[in-house]
């Protein structure tokens, strides 16, 4: 009797301790995982946390270095601004401009440095003043490059105006209302690509084609400015923005003056190649025509009947596809192969023409 009571007791001992020993290491495995659940969460925060702070640090050291190539543009040299002078920009003729070159090319908008080979004063943020010639203007893109006579200058970095995306984070940097506000810097988005804007000037109507459209905040005074990406590089030229809007700025693609810039820097002159058409993309025809349909190329509206192309049998209303193997989009793209040529190259035009495709010669002849 004795012998089985004490079987049985050591029976339920051992159930006890088993059960025991099953909640013990049950709690024990669960600990170790929330712990480790945890500890790989709180690692990750804090890494993502670093991470943050890193790029944090770096987008404010880009902007920050960034700056350093922008300047102050005046047609005043004593310019004397401040901010509490009412309409300052418009009397002083303010504007921003960014240096594209060690060797001093500055690029700006045509309305701010007004038309080649007229002068203008740039401001350093070192606070020096130099002369400034402008050495290439275009009305019709509204953009202009003025060269200073010093050296070793803190160029920006040019980035690629056709890889953008909706979206995107951009940074603007300009001179709003007067140089106490010198080299200030807004943040938006990319809100748009290709936009077409249409301007009015002495009854005469002209488009702006292939804007960037942001929602960097764009003040007078800001024209010429860069609108550049979390890299640091320069993806437009702040041009304007819509008055009666919030929140709805332009910028003209960089990539147009790239070959205008290597041409200056190689050779210390750009002699602009001429065509001699003017012509719309399919997203300008609406404004202009109800009747005119194509899916891709330039329509050509005019002819200059003194340029290269007046004897090639080439008519108003036909189609510009491709320049030589270069697909043509827009008449900025037209422009941008074309500066890469120089004056007396033979370049093929391919146009359509009543669903049928033809090849056009011609010279290219000086502007």
């Amino acid at each position: 009797m004795y012998e089985l009571q004490t079987g049985k007791n050591k029976s339920i001992y051992i159930l006890m301790l088993i059960i025991v020993l099953v909640a013990f290491f049950t709690i024990l495995a669960y600990t170790l995982f929330i712990d480790s659940h945890e500890y790989k969460y709180s690692q990750n925060i804090v890494a993502t946390q670093i991470k943050h702070e890193e790029e944090s640090t770096e987008l404010e050291t880009i902007l920050e270095n960034t700056t350093e190539s922008i300047v102050g543009i005046s047609k005043i040299k004593d310019i004397g601004t401040t901010i509490f002078l009412e309409k300052s920009t418009e009397h002083l003729n303010l504007g921003t401009g960014v240096i594209i070159s060690k060797e001093g090319y500055i690029l700006t908008n045509q309305h701010v440095a007004g038309s080649q080979y007229s002068t203008c004063y740039i401001t350093l943020k070192n606070g020096v003043t130099d002369n400034g010639v402008v050495v290439w203007a275009s009305e019709d893109l509204d953009l202009a490059i003025i060269k200073i006579n010093i050296k070793n200058l803190p160029e920006a970095n040019l980035g690629n105006s056709d890889n953008i995306k909706i979206g995107t984070s951009v940074y603007a940097i300009g001179n709003p209302v007067g140089y106490e506000l010198q080299r200030t810097v807004t943040s938006g988005i990319i809100s748009g690509t290709n936009r077409i804007i249409k301007t009015e000037d002495d009854n005469t109507k002209s488009y702006l084609e292939g804007l960037i459209q942001t929602d960097a905040t764009i003040n007078q005074g800001n024209s010429g400015g860069p609108l550049i990406n979390k890299n640091g590089e320069i993806i437009g030229i702040t041009t304007l923005k819509i008055e009666d809007a919030e929140g709805i700025g332009f910028a003209i693609p960089i990539n147009i003056v790239k070959p205008i810039l290597k041409k200056l820097v190689e050779t210390g002159k750009f002699e602009e190649p001429y065509l001699g058409i003017s012509g719309y993309d399919k997203e300008v025809i609406p404004y202009l025509s109800s009747n005119i349909n194509f899916e891709e190329g330039i329509y050509i509206e005019e002819i200059d009947p003194q340029g290269p192309l007046k004897n090639s049998g080439i008519q108003t209303g036909d189609i510009i596809e491709k320049i030589d193997d270069t697909k043509i989009e827009s008449m900025n793209k037209l422009k941008e192969y074309i500066y890469t040529k120089n004056i007396g190259d033979e370049v093929t035009i391919q146009i359509k023409r009543n669903n049928k495709e033809i090849l056009i010669k011609a010279n290219l002849a000086k502007m």
